[in-house]
């Protein structure tokens, strides 16, 4: 099996987020259009309920595996990280099939009494399927990380992108005639057939790399592990991923919280049931997932980041760990500062040509200064738990979780408000956790991230976002509102990188170290 270094792995695997994110934003642009802002406000709020769920099958499990096979590929035991797997996927399957029987079974009582709108039934079924096809899924990439081979991940990643665009827009189109409630119960198939066949992917490339492809999921031939075998994988697999699933547990029960405390506070302040569904699915459906976007590059580095730092750290090499956090918390910054312009200046002619509606752009204009935030989160608790210190990562979600729903209660539920409080608690919040997060980093490494890069982006962020202003208001382009986005934005990406390049925070004569660029700086 092939291992790409740390770059090379962030590489695949920001190549394959930027395709899905590309791609898995024709949905985000298409279903409001068949469904409206209310069908997605239906689709997304079983969402919330569902991370829970998975978060509690798996957790810090594939990071766990990730981490576990790591170490057993570099003491030279193959055979122990194949014992690593099987052991995990045991305990997902089984976890996995007791959570759908159950979801299945309290399903009416679920929908009526903790999520707020009693439509969103037909979705919260169309869903359970995916609990164990999504826990399988990440126990498989979790081996292939551990491996440090980020293709499988990548393509089953791509794959599932695919056909998810298809589905999801397919089969809510096909189920629009029977209701808002079946269309966005659709549109929660066609996403359970993606994770499918992207699990298939990854059995198949399993398959592929080791000649033995798991005939049955989650079973351990005999010869190669028995009782007291899973017993010694299975202790230091907990040990390692119980933290970060109660870490991550304390964010997916905040994201719980946060829909049902929100649709609450909404009617607390005299927002009608179905109005306050469009504006939660405006919020979840249409402008974070675009805020995101550069999310990409953070979740690839993050990814990769994990084992590196694990093998760094164990032979001691802190110079290397300080270099590779500096390399992605930078990269995460200097890619995102742009991104967070452009949804900040331009947010009505985004969401008019995204959505043909500029209601929701109050809330992207908002959230987008906070986005930077969001961009270096993902770096910093990835270090966090690659250096063993999940503990401090869930002490920094849980103080931000309770500050984002005191937030919201205090500000959702007043008329003036409204949605609005709701996107302020949520700024908040990103903020206040990735604070924390980098004061734990700077305690535990004694790492501190160059002032200067930050009043290096923040200057090429005040200069690109002049320039996008000036060029969108006072430039010729002919009345039409894509050319003049398009145009306006280049112009502006153009002077930041510029500028970037002119103060040291892009340094182009480091791109021969990307695998596919490397070729063209040998001709």
């Amino acid at each position: 099996m092939r291992k790409q270094t740390f770059i090379q792995g962030a590489i695949i695997l920001l190549a394959a987020g930027i395709i899905n994110r590309l791609l898995g934003f024709v949905p985000r642009i298409v279903l409001p259009r068949i469904i409206g802002p209310e069908g997605v406000g239906l689709y997304q709020q079983g969402y919330p309920f569902f991370i829970v769920i998975i978060t509690l099958i798996t957790g810090g499990i594939p990071l766990a595996v990730a981490k576990l096979v790591a170490e057993a590929e570099t003491e030279g035991r193959p055979e122990r990280s194949r014992q690593i797997l099987h052991t995990a996927l045991q305990f997902t399957v089984t976890l996995g099939t007791i959570f759908l029987i159950l979801c299945l079974v309290f399903a009416p009582w679920i929908t009526n009494h903790i999520l707020t709108d009693n439509r969103v039934y037909h979705t919260f079924v169309s869903m359970t399927p995916m609990i164990i096809i999504v826990a399988v899924s990440s126990v498989y990439r979790g081996y292939f990380q551990g491996k440090q081979n980020m293709i499988p991940s990548a393509a089953s990643s791509i794959a599932e992108t695919v056909i998810r665009i298809i589905c999801v827009i397919w089969f809510s189109y096909l189920l629009l005639p029977k209701g808002i409630a079946f269309a966005a119960a659709g549109a929660m198939l066609g996403a359970m057939v993606g994770e499918l066949i992207g699990m298939f992917v990854l059995l198949w490339q399993y398959a592929r790399h080791h000649n033995d492809p798991p005939k049955e999921i989650g079973s351990v031939p005999q010869k190669e592990e028995n009782n007291s075998a899973k017993g010694k994988i299975l202790k230091p697999m907990l040990s390692l991923s119980i933290p970060v699933t109660a870490s991550r547990l304390v964010g997916s029960f905040s994201y719980l919280l946060e829909s049902i405390v929100l649709m609450r506070s909404l009617a607390a302040a005299g927002i009608a049931t179905a109005v306050a569904t469009a504006q939660y699915g405006a919020l979840q459906g249409m402008i974070i997932p675009l805020l995101l976007l550069p999310g990409a590059l953070t979740t690839s580095l993050a990814i990769s980041l994990v084992p590196s730092l694990s093998e760094a750290s164990a032979g001691g090499s802190w110079a290397v760990v300080h270099s590779r956090l500096n390399q992605s918390l930078r990269l995460s910054l200097v890619a995102g500062a742009p991104f967070a312009v452009l949804m900040y200046v331009l947010a009505d002619p985004v969401c008019m040509l995204l959505y043909n509606s500029t209601e929701a752009a109050g809330m992207l204009k908002l959230m987008a200064p906070f986005a930077l935030f969001i961009y270096i989160q993902a770096p910093l608790q990835a270090a966090l738990q690659a250096l063993n210190r999940p503990g401090q990562a869930l002490i920094n979600t849980a103080v931000g979780a309770i500050i984002k729903i005191a937030l919201i209660i205090a500000l959702a539920s007043r008329p003036e408000y409204g949605i609005y409080g709701g996107v302020a608690a949520i700024c908040v919040n990103s903020t206040a956790v990735t604070l924390l997060h980098g004061y734990s980093v700077s305690r535990l490494l004694g790492y501190q991230m160059k002032a200067g890069d930050w009043f290096k982006t923040a200057a090429g962020m005040l200069l690109m976002g002049g320039a996008v202003l000036y060029a969108y208001l006072h430039l010729p382009f002919g009345g039409t509102l894509w050319l003049q986005f398009i145009c306006s934005s280049l112009i502006g990406i153009a002077l930041y990188l510029v500028f970037m390049s002119c103060t040291g925070m892009i340094l182009w004569d480091q791109l021969h170290r990307i695998p596919i660029v490397r070729r063209w700086f040998r001709t």
